[in-house]
Parts: structure tokens; sequence; C-alpha cells
């Protein structure tokens, strides 16, 4: 796949998800080729995540960015953007995506918006910046309850 040729930042976060959405559906981590995504992200790339998720902390250049999707499907058994709003000028998007997942350690579901400053620089995504409402709801769906949280009337 060649790098995409747009350098307006709508139009490649909008190919990139479309992409994901044909990463995810071939299979997605472990069974899809990163090569579908790959063209999408800077070889630097960044992405910060929220510590206190599961799959917290930062993400770095392509195989990061692998890792990261391996990582995000280790802890969900699905995770669909439902709506998303984007909002760019120059090389900055903000992007909310409305999210309803499923984890896969506690089959729990849950809906929440995730709000991500994304930077595009040359027609890649160079960074991606998400920020969460609640990271103790979304990290407490994901891990089964503590042994005195079971043991409460």
């Amino acid at each position: 796949m060649t790098i995409p040729s747009a350098t307006d930042s709508v139009t490649v976060l909008t190919r990139m998800y479309a992409a994901e959405a044909e990463y995810l559906a071939a299979g997605g981590p472990g069974e899809a080729p990163f090569d579908l995504l790959a063209p999408f992200f800077a070889p630097d790339v960044v992405l910060y995540q929220a510590d206190a998720l599961p799959y917290g902390g930062t993400w770095r250049g392509h195989q990061g960015m692998e890792g990261f999707f391996l990582a995000m499907s280790q802890v969900w058994e699905s995770f669909d953007m439902v709506e998303q709003e984007f909002l760019a000028t120059g090389e900055t998007a903000v992007v909310l995506t409305h999210v309803r997942a499923r984890a896969r350690a506690t089959g729990r579901e849950l809906t929440f918006p995730i709000l991500q400053t994304i930077r595009v620089m040359d027609g890649r995504i160079s960074e991606v910046r998400p920020f969460y409402w609640d990271t103790a709801a979304i990290a407490g769906a994901c891990v089964g309850p503590t042994p005195a949280a079971r043991s409460r009337p």
C-alpha cells in the first residue's frame, strides 16, 4: 500500500479509520497484516495512552502501534466506534468518538466518549493523545472484582 496522498487532516483520519475497520474485519492483530494501517502513521509516530488503562503508556513507531492494537485486542472483545466528529485546523485535529465496548475478562459492556488530539504531518499521523472522561470506570470494566468486593452483600 502506498502512503496516503492527501495532506488534509480529516481526509487522512477518515481513511485511517476505514483502514482500521478493514484491518479489524480481516482478523486484526496477529491475523491481519499491519501493512493495512502502516501507511497512515509516520515511522516515528507516538501514541500516549492514560497510564491507568490496561494498555496505558507510550507507544512509539509502527512496532509500537502494532503492539498497541494487540494489547487492545487482548483487553476488548469488541470496541465499536459508534459515532465520530472531526475538527481540524492545519496539522492538528480533534476527534470526539463515542465508543461501545465489551471487555474480554469480565464481559462487561460500556459506552464512553474519547476525545483525541491528533497531529498529522506530511499526510501521516505523527502523534495521538486520547483523553478519557473516566479511566477508572474503563479500567474497572476490564478486570474482575477484587476478592473483598466479591464478598460484600
